[in-house]
Formats: C-alpha cells, structure tokens, sequence
C-alpha cells in the first residue's frame, strides 16, 4: 500500500461524489469517500478483507476511529450509489478505441453446498468454465474494459446465462466506431450485424476453419491486443474476486465493484 494509491483513490472518489450530486449528512464524522477509499484500498491490497483494511488505515490515521459494525452498515447503505460512482468514473477515464469483451467465473461456494447457499439459489447459477473444464455455482461477470484493463460497461449474471445473452447491452455503452475484440465464444455472425447497425461498433473475433480468413490486420489485433483482458483477470483473482467471503449479495456485490474500481485507480497510477 502506498500514498500514491491511497490520496489518488480517494481524491478520485471524493470529486466523482461531488460531480453526481451526492452530499454527506452534516452529522457525519466520516464521510462516504472515505467508506467506499477504504473497500476500494481492501480491494487493491488485502484480497477484500475489510476489517484489516480499515485497520490499517486507522493505524496509519489517514480515517477517524471506526467500528467495523458501523463500517459494514454505511458501506452496505452506498452500494447502489458505489456501482454509480464506478460507472461514472470509468466513462471519464477509459481510452475506447479499442476494447476487449469477456465474462469471469464468480463461485459463491462449493456444488455439494449449492442447496444451502442463500447468495445464489437455483439451477441457472451452475454454470461451466470452459477455461478451467469445471463447473462453478454462483454469478459470471460479463464486461467491457479498455487496454488498460479500465472497466467500460458490465453486468453480473447467474452463471448458466451465455456470453452473447448480455452482449449487445454492453456495446449499446461504448461510443460509435469502437473495436471490441473477443474470443471464440462470442463468435455470431448476427451478433456481428446487429453491434455495426445498433451502435456502429465493430466485434472482432477469430474465425473458425471453414469460414474466410480475416486479414492480417485484424489477425495482428486478436494476437497483440487480446491478452489485455486475460491480464485484468489476473488481477481480479489476485484480489479474490473468486473467493470472496461476503454473507449476502449485497456484500458480494460491493466487493466486486470494488474490485472493478481497484482496476481504474490502478490504471490511473501507472501512468
């Protein structure tokens, strides 16, 4: 953990609160940027473990004295208003031109606990990674991010839903004349016809066998430019996006905007 980090995640937090309209109650002794800096910096650095985030943070005195019953509860009281920020906050930073498409396994528990799991409940959240040749139960991430692995558009969805049930609402966000690359999964003609028609945007992806071959420009793109969201993948896991303890959806969900979050700001920073 570093100042760099911290003062830019909350800077960024505090004027995106600012700019949507947002105000703390007058009462309030620690403010809603300062809530959201600190699941955003567990996020980032302690694989989403809150309590030794906020911790930390008061040791160091960068936030008032806290209880983590009250921080839960404020947290738990923000996550539409997180999502918001999130949202807000990667339109204004994201470089579009060119962008990847994919979706993330997100296991709430293990299969032999499924019929007790209170987060996910039901046979559409066992889905199969085909990455990894296993199934999972629990929620896919289904998202859009730039070269910089800045999220631009997603969705989270029970795991049995297909790649292509969500994609055209998530190019229907970026901007006309936006390259998205994909991987075999997102393979569809149609597909292909309705993003150019609805959106002007152009989906990319390899070609099987039988069909003609793209052209060596379009093949150089998959090849330099498609491992980019592999990489943010990587780093959500090392966040513990697939193994996040969080009782309820809500708290499952704030994590994972966290974690979306930890990727801009950390984008941000590194140039």
């Amino acid at each position: 953990m570093n100042a760099l980090y911290i003062v830019t995640t909350y800077v960024v937090l505090d004027d995106s609160l600012k700019a949507i309209g947002y105000q703390d109650d007058v009462r309030a002794q620690v403010t809603t940027a300062e809530i959201l800096t600190v699941a955003v910096l567990a996020a980032r650095f302690f694989q989403n473990h809150h309590e030794r985030a906020l911790w930390v943070l008061q040791q160091l005195h960068a936030i008032p004295r806290l209880s983590v019953s009250r921080f839960n509860r404020r947290l738990h009281k923000a996550q539409s208003l997180f999502e918001e920020v999130v949202r807000f906050v990667s339109q204004q930073v994201a470089r579009p031109w060119l962008c990847c498409v994919d979706t993330l396994p997100l296991p709430v528990c293990q299969r032999v606990r499924l019929e007790r799991c209170s987060k996910a409940q039901g046979k559409g959240h066992l889905g199969w990674c085909a990455a990894k040749r296993e199934w999972f139960f629990g929620w896919r991430l289904h998202w859009v991010c730039d070269l910089r692995g800045v999220p631009l558009a997603f969705e989270v969805l029970p795991a049995s839903w297909h790649e292509l049930t969500l994609l055209q609402d998530l190019l229907v966000e970026l901007p006309p004349h936006t390259m998205v690359l994909g991987d075999k999964a997102y393979l569809s003609k149609i597909q292909q016809q309705l993003a150019w028609q609805t959106g002007e945007i152009y989906l990319l992806t390899p070609h099987q066998s039988h069909m003609p071959p793209l052209l060596p420009e379009e093949h150089a793109l998959l090849a330099s430019h498609r491992h980019t969201i592999e990489t943010a993948h990587s780093r959500l896991e090392k966040m513990g996006v697939q193994r996040l303890h969080a009782p309820t959806r809500t708290g499952f969900l704030l994590k994972l905007f966290a974690s979306l979050f930890a990727l801009t700001i950390q984008a941000l920073t590194s140039n």
